[in-house]
């Protein structure tokens, strides 16, 4: 097919990414609900004289070392995409423009994650870390998009004013994402027990959080709806019916870890949460357009007729 190669497994690498992107973020969870922020207590060395964690620092030190080997096996992810991009038949500037991009992201994410532990786990930081996970999220799901493409110029499916509801949904649910990282800052699963928090008002920016929530569930169901009376395409309809439901899953969980007092699985679950809503938020705006793989060519209104077909004349009396 023009424009498409399958000579090289980009499209499984980038799937992969992006599923070890959204593992980064879980584990970087796990770090720190469980007071493992500190396991390795400098950067980017574990300790003085190691780069691995030792027995001394239990598991602790075994929790926060794991989330640094699985950053170094997304980065190997991420050259294995940009070299794939690359090797391409015929070469796509926009898949490596997209894989090096990801690859760029991730000595920064190493960047970060080691402020953060130089800096005893600023809640700050720490929240700046989470965003730019979300960032690559974005970018890997691109990447993976895009593989199955064309180059030709993007085309809407969907009447004018769906698409400027769908961006107005993705900023809802960006605002939404930027606001829960707040929240967790607030909150007292800092990673450390001596790690300092943001000093806002946990109860007062949770509630804020919870109305952007109930504003993201209102336009997703008022997409839905839209989309379904324009009788828009199959999948567009199934994705927003998809976010729909990971938002109320997501939902139920922060309203359950609310009122529980933030269980560490809770917690952890509602870090997946954010992770999947995104993705499916993302999945919303790439249903709503389509880039061919070829230009398509226009029906001949006036077909020729064969002259073996062409009718003889009529022989007069």
């Amino acid at each position: 097919m023009p424009g498409v190669s399958n000579r090289t497994p980009l499209r499984p690498l980038a799937l992969a990414s992006l599923i070890t992107n959204i593992g980064l973020v879980v584990t970087g969870a796990a770090v720190r609900l469980t007071g493992s922020g500190l396991g390795c207590p400098t950067w980017p060395k574990c300790t003085e004289e190691s780069y691995t964690t030792t027995p001394e620092m239990g598991v602790n030190g075994v929790i926060e070392f794991g989330n640094r080997v699985l950053g170094v096996v997304l980065a190997l992810i991420a050259l294995a995409c940009f070299i794939a991009a690359l090797l391409e038949k015929p070469r796509r500037r926009s898949l490596i423009v997209l894989s090096l991009a990801v690859g760029l992201g991730i000595p920064g994410q190493g960047v970060i994650g080691g402020i953060t532990v130089l800096t005893d786990l600023n809640p700050w930081v720490v929240g700046l870390h989470f965003l730019l996970s979300m960032a690559l999220i974005a970018l890997a799901y691109a990447l993976w998009r895009r593989t199955a493409e064309g180059d030709r110029p993007r085309r809407t499916l969907v009447p004018a004013p769906l698409p400027a509801l769908a961006r107005l949904l993705a900023l809802v649910s960006a605002a939404v994402i930027v606001l829960g990282v707040i929240v967790t800052g607030s909150g007292p699963h800092a990673g450390d027990e001596d790690a300092k928090r943001n000093g806002l008002d946990p109860a007062t920016i949770a509630q804020t959080h919870a109305d952007l929530v109930f504003l993201l569930v209102g336009l997703s169901v008022g997409l839905w709806f839209a989309l379904r009376a324009a009788k828009a395409p199959r999948p567009a309809i199934r994705a927003a019916g998809i976010l729909i439901v990971i938002e109320l899953g997501q939902g139920l969980i922060g309203f359950v870890q609310y009122f529980t007092n933030l269980p560490v699985l809770l917690v952890g679950a509602h870090m997946l949460g954010a992770c999947l809503v995104w993705a499916g938020t993302l999945s919303v705006l790439w249903s709503l357009r389509e880039r061919p793989h070829h230009q398509p060519q226009p029906a001949d209104p006036t077909p020729a007729t064969s002259p073996a077909t062409t009718p003889a004349p009529t022989p007069v009396a």
